[in-house]
């Protein structure tokens, strides 16, 4: 067996089935869980009837790797619209299957494990797939703390010159999974300066790009290389998908886009890797990219839903709008003195809604785990189911004191 697999930590939610495993919920309450961020707004239907129309034709032969020209060109255009870039869908676009698919596999591929102290640098709290991505490749993660002054932003002042110097891969996540920041155009910047100095790929991870609450769209990582004149997106890659954006989180589809010099060798590794996507899912995803009406449509669900349910939790905790994504991230109040874990289990069992403890999501770093002391919810049903469990944790929260 692969050694390195014994080093991979258990997933969050295996984490929280533990944690409940002794946990009998209030009978009182229907379940409402906040615990996992999968999409449940109802997937379209031009998607659906697009996915469908493929049948007849798209189960009959072997798909190219490098997907479909018109897919490509489709993932181009919406990034012109976008974020006003030109991009060439044959050498700087690639359809990937799902952005989770893609960032473990963009590690396999960059990462020289023996090159001494070889380093994945991520956000701590953060999504797991770059930890395990970084472990399978050979590297060791190092852990770049939030900042909770600046609405949980990555703290990359924090990470030591020596730690840059031996960093292969940076996973940038933005807006954030949990905190829901979106990195400034200074702090962009600041990475590509260290990202020239010390030769390191930087992987945006853009999942949540188009799910917002200002005005203005959430600033991309290639975008922001244009902005700073860096045209050839010289070691960076940028990963979307469609599961948020579009609501279809078991299509598994997305793609990457960036630094051709990145994109060939990573076409290379997918194409021994049997990461071709499905004809039929590359009609789905033709016809989802080529819109955009139900994209707005879904933010404004998402808006509407946020308006209704921050204040009713702000009221009695630590808790605030995020920039984007569709988390809350909220310290737990005073009364459990910090104790994540024991919250979400009191909370489970008195009103039968799941929440998942912001301790899981992080690691101990420098002798704190960013994430204790908070939790994660996941505001990704309907409005009305939403704003039941908020007022069950008003609640729940209000009868301790």
């Amino acid at each position: 067996m692969n050694p390195l697999l014994s080093r991979l930590q258990p997933y969050p939610f295996e984490r929280l089935r533990q944690l409940f495993a002794t946990v009998t919920p209030s009978p009182d309450y229907p379940a409402i869980s906040l615990g996992i961020g999968e999409p449940r707004h109802a997937t379209p239907e031009f998607i659906k009837s697009a996915l469908t129309a493929a049948l007849g034709t798209g189960l009959a032969s072997y798909p190219a790797t490098a997907g479909e020209p018109t897919l490509r060109e489709a993932c181009a255009a919406w990034m012109q619209r976008r974020y006003g870039l030109e991009l060439n869908p044959a050498t700087q676009v690639l359809p990937v299957n799902g952005s989770r698919e893609a960032l473990f596999a963009l590690a396999q591929t960059v990462i020289d494990p023996a090159r001494a102290g070889a380093t994945v640098v991520h956000p701590n709290p953060f999504y797991q797939i770059y930890e395990g991505a970084a472990f399978l490749a050979g590297a060791q993660p190092y852990y770049a703390p939030s900042d909770p002054s600046r609405n949980f932003a990555v703290d990359w002042e924090s990470v030591p010159d020596d730690v840059w110097a031996r960093t292969q891969l940076l996973y940038v996540c933005s807006p954030g999974n949990p905190t829901g920041a979106v990195m400034p155009l200074a702090e962009w910047q600041k990475l590509f300066e260290l990202s020239d100095r010390h030769g390191f790929v930087i992987a945006s991870d853009e999942c949540y790009s188009e799910i917002y609450f200002r005005d203005e769209p959430p600033l991309g990582g290639l975008e922001a290389a244009m902005k700073l004149g860096r045209t050839d997106f010289r070691n960076l890659i940028a990963l979307t998908s469609l599961s948020k954006r579009s609501n279809v989180p078991g299509l598994r589809s997305g793609f990457v886009a960036g630094d051709a010099a990145l994109i060939k060798p990573f076409l290379l590794y997918r194409t021994y890797h049997g990461s071709a996507m499905s004809p039929v899912v590359q009609a789905a995803s033709i016809a989802a990219w080529n819109d955009e009406a139900h994209v707005v449509e879904n933010r404004r669900m998402y808006r509407e839903k946020f308006a209704a349910v921050t204040p009713l939790l702000s009221a009695v905790m630590d808790v605030a709008l995020p920039d984007a994504s569709f988390y809350l991230w909220a310290g737990v109040p005073a009364a459990w003195q910090g104790n994540d874990t024991a919250f979400a289990r009191e909370l489970l069992a008195q009103y039968n809604v799941t929440v998942l403890p912001g301790s899981y999501l992080a690691r101990e770093a420098a002798g704190h785990n960013p994430g204790q002391g908070r939790i994660r919810m996941a505001l990704v049903a309907e409005t009305a189911e939403c704003l039941e469990a908020a007022r069950r944790i008003v609640q729940f929260i209000q009868s301790r004191g």
